[in-house]
């Protein structure tokens, strides 16, 4: 199997370079209105926010910043194919003016647009980050009647183009099975509430992450594990450091991203060909995770009923009886912007027990020799 993943420099309102109806999914993080770290980025595209900041007309700033998202969101209706998803990552803002504190709902504003752009809105996740203190506050400390509640979580707002994803032929029909997730992962990723703590981070570049507030990896791969199949594609209009790219890659997803900022290109490059030998790390965890799953359900006297014909250990629903997982085996430029990965065929993971299986079978250099550490 290979994927190619392309990286567009091009404003995400107007993406020439991409086909209607060509995207199978998008995973997105914007920049956030009335966060003083886009203001300058906002402005750049609606000339009118810097005057609506300067006289503190922030209610004004908030729409103007919001309607150049909106044009965004009204490429993606174009782009996204029927039964297409769009799980959007944002955080709300609270911004103080002439003494006094407010919250601007950047969630519900980009709900609305997306309600009346013809979207069916879907119940939406908290993701709680584990960076924010429970001992953090803001106001008058423990005196009443001054304090406010401190923001602690973001949204994933998930969206539908349309009615459901029909399979109807065969091959696709085989390609959901194989593209489908663990029971145990189903429990976790569909709940309403999400917490990171212990998530692995190796992904993150800070620099670029400060540039950017690009989310963490786990975030993205889950999601695209969650709402599209293997060999999908998946757009982010908001490249940044690139994450959702790579998560699509470990996924097994072919995926682009949209970035207006030039001067992300050599980083991410960068980055990609620095760290692309890590993504096998987040399947390995999975199949880690599930064979501890499996021996708890036996510790306590249950025996899953089904068997993956993948990799030969048990499962509890048949629903996972065809679930495979890619692993990358090469990364290379296809093309100018453009690069291809390529993964290790089935035999090769099917040589190797479950529980043998770890990184030093899963880490070449170019595909020709093995590298062990």
């Amino acid at each position: 199997m290979e994927t190619t993943h392309r990286l567009i420099f091009e404003d995400a309102r107007k993406v020439r370079a991409l086909d209607d109806q060509s995207i199978d999914l998008v995973v997105t993080s914007p920049p956030y209105p009335m966060i003083e770290m886009w203001d300058q980025s906002f402005a750049e595209m609606d000339s009118r926010v810097n005057g609506f900041l300067d006289n503190g007309e922030y209610a004004r700033a908030f729409e103007a910043m919001h309607q150049v998202l909106d044009q965004v969101w009204q490429e993606l209706y174009r782009v996204m194919k029927d039964g297409a998803f769009a799980c959007i990552n944002i955080g709300d803002a609270t911004r103080t003016n002439n003494g006094r504190f407010q919250l601007f709902a950047n969630h519900s504003r980009i709900q609305s647009k997306f309600f009346e752009l013809g979207f069916d809105v879907l119940p939406l996740v908290l993701w709680r980050k584990q960076t924010n203190a429970p001992n953090k506050f803001m106001g008058s400390g423990m005196l009443p009647a001054g304090a406010y509640v401190t923001l602690e979580h973001e949204y994933i707002l998930i969206f539908r183009k349309g009615s459901k994803r029909k399979f109807t032929t065969a091959e696709n029909k085989l390609k959901r099975m194989r593209s489908s997730y663990f029971w145990e992962e189903r429990n976790v990723w569909f709940s309403d509430l999400w917490d990171f703590k212990g998530a692995r981070q190796d992904m993150d570049s800070q620099t670029l992450r400060e540039r950017s507030g690009a989310f963490p990896f786990i975030l993205p791969f889950r999601l695209i594990n969650m709402y599209s199949l293997m060999e999908d594609t998946v757009l982010d209009p908001f490249l940044g450091t690139g994450t959702t790219m790579m998560a699509a890659m470990a996924a097994g997803r072919n995926s682009a991203g949209c970035e207006i900022d030039r001067g992300f290109l050599e980083p991410v490059i960068q980055r990609i060909y620095e760290q692309w030998p890590l993504l096998n790390r987040y399947n390995l965890d999975r199949i880690k995770n599930h064979l501890d799953f499996v021996d708890k359900q036996r510790d306590k006297g249950n025996q899953l009923k089904y068997m993956n014909s993948y990799f030969g250990f048990p499962v509890m629903t048949r629903q996972e009886k065809e679930l495979k997982l890619p692993f990358v085996m090469s990364f290379s430029e296809r093309d100018a912007n453009c690069f291809k990965a390529v993964y290790f065929n089935d035999q090769y993971i099917q040589s190797i027990k479950p529980g043998e299986l770890d990184i030093k079978h899963l880490t070449y250099d170019h595909g020709v020799q093995a590298r062990l550490f």
